[in-house]
């Protein structure tokens, strides 16, 4: 116990401070979370954090400050004792006699003074869609694509820059999570009304975290209790039989100790099969979910205890057959984050993170079964300082402890036993010139038992060339262990061969982008432009060969080049008072050395469009949002040539999505309808009605397998004075 209280006096979070410090507030003393703070006439920004928060570098060249929220009229203060922390209150907007606040929340940010190419999705953005959890959040967001891995256990797989959402490092408080077991199923562990935020940051990442940001980051916010609502309700059902509930709570014990809970728990009550083949459509899925966490602040200390517990069911398969799928996963989780200001006018501060998880599966496939468990332990020590406001220094020590034990009868009898353990020193240095020009450079060096010496190097810059069009450059190197087992188990939902070669390398990839973003005026009309290209270079990878034998799937270390191209381009604009209307194209050219052959990657779009229109109505009393993703078509696995079971190739398809929400004082209700026009993908499974025979196969999946989907929701919440 007394470890543990030292421990615990120790811990410290990521803190930085600047030469300005603010709170921003509306006239009840509420903190303004995202409101733009920056510099007038110049790039130079910042926005508020969830207690309306801010820090920004002092300015050569400007003494105004202008402070905006599209919920309230902004404000421009002049900052003549720059000694001094700004205490600053925005008024509500107004429209006209009325007296009904008529802001309306942004719903994707694009972050111009972060040195990353980020967006942040906010709460506003995750309530125009159903938004159950992690896996849905993403429907209205044209740079995450959010697949099902299989035809038959509901596991679902990102991709970013048209890549796997394993080379994506995922953060749930800057801190990684959702890693090797928990990835196939992991994205249903988080609920959507828990969720604060999400930062999507593309390219390699910060060497903070980890050196396994290949192709980017997702970080996931939960609320905060001192600024989450003292009681919130979600409740949710849907015609294909799932319903959920969600309640969150938190209570301000003092001015410096607050606490929250949130529960969930959701089910499906009903079975389909629409396409008649014997198979249920979508696995049954029950959830039980349950955190609590502690928030403790003092002028110069934050403290953090997170907890969180969950046990989850999946029951899929045949309806009145033999072949059942069952997946039962539990799981216990926690993080310790403790921060400490050593000096407020040179942003010195020193933090210590540790987090931990134990996850357990047990699953059956039919006949065949997997059992896997993974406990993980990480840390971070952090210092931090900014001598002054162009010159800011990072660097840490951080360690990451991976225990596995699977057990995959049909690869061996044996139970398959790993321990990883890496540890290892990093920097990195931002140096900031005339508010035109910043660039910062990160490297670590890490010692993994099982891979030995990784160098990781990793350089952003960001230059404006006017308050109106800013450019980025990235470059680095990312890497990422590979855990064959734990990630591809859903492919048991079927009967080709696994094969996993014995000397696996670690995987180890360069990545290089480029991006712009540009406000556009026309007719009076601003209209944000944003413009990108990634290319991703591996120099080793595991491949999953499909194409040699259409009746196995082969692990093995890659033998030639791959390489991934992704270019979009997004433009937004609000058209007219409360209309908005965001169109985004992306172009993914995707190869492997497959057998000796540089072939396009199967299984993989060559392109999207998107297009989401959002109208919310004066005074805020409606909502309506509408979604449609143009999804382009790829190139499927090579079937048998003799017995050629499915094509060689999958056709364009469009999804379109919409809701309507109606507002009340301190209620909503929403209803909305998924895949409107009602499109799924034909005879997902190969040969399902021989589940005995070698061409049984569920995971060639490239489309939807649900079809229109009707569901109604319920928001209540009583928020903080």
């Amino acid at each position: 116990m007394r470890i543990i209280q030292v421990l615990c006096m120790l811990l410290t979070c990521h803190l930085l401070t600047a030469s300005i410090k603010g709170k921003v507030m509306n006239v009840k003393g509420e903190p303004i979370s995202s409101a733009n703070v920056y510099w007038q006439n110049t790039s130079v920004g910042t926005i508020t954090n969830e207690l309306g928060e801010f820090s920004i570098s002092d300015s050569e060249t400007a003494n105004k400050l202008i402070i905006s929220n599209v919920s309230y009229i902004p404000d421009t203060i002049t900052v003549s004792n720059k000694a001094v922390n700004l205490n600053i209150v925005l008024n509500d907007r107004i429209q006209l006699s009325e007296v009904s606040v008529l802001g309306i929340n942004t719903g994707t940010i694009k972050l111009k003074s972060a040195v990353f190419n980020t967006e942040k999705i906010t709460a506003a953005e995750l309530c125009k869609a159903a938004c159950c959890n992690l896996s849905e959040s993403f429907e209205t967001n044209p740079s995450v694509d959010v697949s099902y891995s299989d035809a038959a256990t509901g596991a679902k797989q990102i991709k970013l820059l048209g890549l796997p959402g394993t080379y994506v490092q995922m953060l749930t408080e800057n801190i990684p999570n959702l890693r090797g077991i928990s990835a196939p199923y992991g994205m249903g562990f988080i609920p959507g009304p828990w969720m604060e935020s999400i930062q999507v940051s593309k390219g390699t990442a910060s060497v903070v975290n980890g050196y396994e940001a290949v192709t980017g980051q997702i970080n996931v916010e939960f609320k905060k209790p001192p600024t989450s609502e003292k009681l919130a309700l979600n409740v949710f059902a849907s015609d294909a039989g799932r319903i959920e509930s969600n309640l969150n709570a938190s209570v301000k014990l003092n001015e410096k100790l607050s606490t929250g809970i949130f529960l969930h728990a959701s089910d499906e009550l009903f079975s389909f099969d629409i396409n008649k083949d014997g198979f249920m459509d979508m696995p049954m899925v029950k959830q039980y979910n349950i955190i609590n966490r502690w928030y403790y602040k003092t002028d110069n200390f934050i403290s953090q205890l997170f907890v969180r517990a969950l046990t989850e069911t999946r029951h899929g398969g045949q309806l009145s057959g033999l072949y059942k799928i069952g997946i039962e996963s539990d799981r216990l989780e926690f993080f310790l984050k403790n921060g400490y200001i050593i000096n407020q006018e040179s942003g010195t501060s020193v933090a210590l993170i540790i987090s931990g998880s134990n996850h357990n599966q047990l699953s059956e496939y039919g006949l065949k079964s997997y059992s896997g468990k993974q406990n993980s332990l990480f840390s971070n020590l952090i210092f931090q300082t900014q001598w002054t406001h162009a010159h800011k220094l990072t660097a840490g020590i951080n360690a990451n402890f991976d225990q596995f034990n699977e057990l995959m009868p049909v690869i061996s009898v044996n139970p398959f036993l790993k321990k990883e353990f890496a540890s290892g020193i990093y920097g990195e240095y931002t140096y900031e010139f005339a508010e035109k020009f910043m660039a910062m450079g990160g490297i670590r060096i890490d010692y993994n038992n099982l891979y030995g010496t990784l160098l990781t190097p990793r350089m952003h810059l960001k230059y404006s060339l006017s308050e109106h069009l800013l450019f980025r450059l990235s470059a680095g190197k990312g890497y990422r262990s590979p855990n064959v087992m734990a990630e591809n188990n859903f492919l048991l939902a079927g009967n080709r061969i696994l094969s996993i070669a014995p000397d696996l390398k670690i995987e180890k990839a360069w990545n290089y982008g480029i991006s712009a973003i540009a406000d556009v005026d026309v007719a009076d009309k601003e209209i944000i432009v944003t413009g990108e290209w990634y290319y991703t270079n591996f120099d080793q990878q595991v491949v999953s060969d499909m194409d040699s034998n259409p009746h196995k799937v082969a692990f093995s270390n890659l033998n030639g080049i791959s390489y991934s191209h992704s270019a979009q381009i997004e433009a937004s604009s609000e058209l007219f008072a409360g209309f908005n209307l965001n169109v985004a194209h992306r172009v993914n050219i995707v190869k492997t050395t497959i057998g000796g052959v540089l072939r396009d990657k199967p299984l993989t779009n060559k392109s999207k469009s998107l297009v989401t229109i959002s109208y919310q109505t004066p005074l805020k009393k409606w909502q309506f949002d509408y979604t449609a993703q143009f999804n382009g078509g790829g190139r499927m696995p090579d079937p048998d040539l003799n017995n050629p079971l499915w094509e060689t190739t999958f056709a364009p398809y469009t999804i379109m999505n919409g809701q309507i929400t109606k507002y009340f004082k301190t209620w909503s209700v929403y209803l909305g309808a998924e895949n409107l026009t009602n499109f799924i993908q034909q005879n997902p499974i190969i040969d399902v009605e021989n589940t005995e025979s070698p061409n049984f196969d569920a995971s060639m999946i490239w489309g939807p397998l649900h079809g229109r989907k009707i569901y109604l929701g319920f928001r209540w919440a009583i928020n903080r004075d």
